[in-house]
């Protein structure tokens, strides 16, 4: 904000008083009280009423210092809107008692966590082997006793997070079904574009202006929705061969299973950026799963369940929380246990039966596995 010189209620009453007295041919009754003083106090508040405008004003007119609808309205005259907030998701596995005949879970199927909160919806994945466009539905074959598909929140935002097995209720009867519920932590639910985030899309946006660029693909891509994580690879085809003019794009909304709804809208996204004649593909990661056993010691007067869980909580919300190509080093495993409050050792820490880091690349993205904490 340009800096304007301001004053404050006191200073301003005294430089009234001063030229009062400056310009008075006797001596003037300024004493706290008196009638010339009310009035000149009375003038200051107003002085400070105009001075508070003028900041909001001048706070208004530049992106930097404006806020909420404000920053909107401005955002608007460069055709940039604040990016509305993203449901989370993940797989949810429906499981069966008898698996002698043939059942179905349709698009649309609603499931909710055990405490009623939070509702999932079953969504379509046409990369799902089991999926049938013409039943618009999930096919369980007869002698298959459980199924994994993808499901998404019903409510956009964080609170759709919820954690590996809280979603164990089927909202209404699916014949043939018995269970549900989420081995891994569900990811990729964000609330709306917070103002400092707008800002900084704006800034990619204004460099992505001249388009066939790298920044123009990357802003293409930041102007989908909030919660996307993406690498770009120039010069590689997908499996690593050398392909000049060719780029591709890994792109996870944080679940790690993007929809091909999303997929598709980012290629487009791409596609209207992209320079003549240059070729690319867009992808999904490969999810790389990280199975996590640690013995956790807890400390005096410390309920030993309670931390544990917690415990639990805070490792899948930490590797969950990995963006693309993103290696898990094992001795983190140790530094996220540590700072849960009553943990004062740690050991047995395996990460997927070994001890060696996780590694990811540019096609991969980590996410929670099995939890096994005791």
């Amino acid at each position: 904000m340009a800096s304007l010189s301001t004053r404050d209620f006191t200073s301003l009453v005294r430089s009234m008083t001063a030229a009062l007295q400056a310009r008075a041919s006797a001596a003037l009754d300024l004493s706290v009280g008196s009638v010339l003083r009310a009035l000149v106090e009375a003038v200051s508040g107003l002085t400070l009423w105009l001075e508070s405008l003028v900041l909001a004003v001048l706070a208004l007119t530049r992106a930097a210092t404006s806020a909420g609808s404000d920053l909107d309205s401005w955002m608007a005259d460069y055709g940039v809107t604040r990016l509305a907030a993203a449901p989370a998701g993940g797989l949810a596995t429906f499981a069966r008692f008898t698996a002698t005949n043939a059942a179905t879970i349709p698009v649309g199927t609603l499931v909710k966590t055990g405490d009623g909160t939070q509702s999932f919806t079953v969504a379509a994945d046409t990369t799902n082997a089991a999926y049938s466009a013409a039943l618009g539905a999930y096919v369980m074959a007869a002698g298959t006793a459980s199924l994994s598909v993808l499901v998404t929140a019903v409510t956009t935002g964080v609170a759709g997070n919820v954690l590996a097995g809280t979603v164990t209720t089927i909202a209404a009867s699916l014949p043939g079904i018995d269970t549900v519920t989420n081995a891994a932590a569900f990811a990729g639910g964000v609330d709306a574009e917070s103002d400092a985030a707008l800002r900084a899309r704006f800034v990619l946006y204004i460099g992505s202006l001249s388009k066939a660029t790298l920044a123009a693909v990357e802003s293409a891509i930041a102007n989908i929705q909030q919660g996307l994580t993406y690498r770009i690879v120039e010069n590689q085809d997908y499996s690593g061969a050398t392909d000049d003019g060719y780029f591709y794009v890994v792109v996870d909304d944080g679940t790690g299973y993007p929809s091909a709804t999303l997929l598709s809208t980012v290629n487009n996204a791409v596609d209207a950026v992209r320079g003549l004649g240059i070729r690319f593909g867009v992808f999904a990661p490969v999810v790389e799963s990280a199975a996590v056993t640690m013995v956790v010691t807890s400390a005096s007067g410390a309920v030993h369940a309670d931390v544990v869980a917690a415990v639990t909580t805070a490792l899948q919300n930490a590797i969950n929380a990995l963006p693309l190509g993103t290696a898990l080093p094992y001795t983190q495993l140790a530094a996220i246990a540590y700072g849960v409050p009553g943990v004062t050792n740690v050991t047995g820490i395996l990460l997927n039966g070994g001890t060696a880091d996780l590694g990811a690349t540019d096609q991969q993205v980590i996410k929670a596995g099995t939890m096994v904490i005791s």
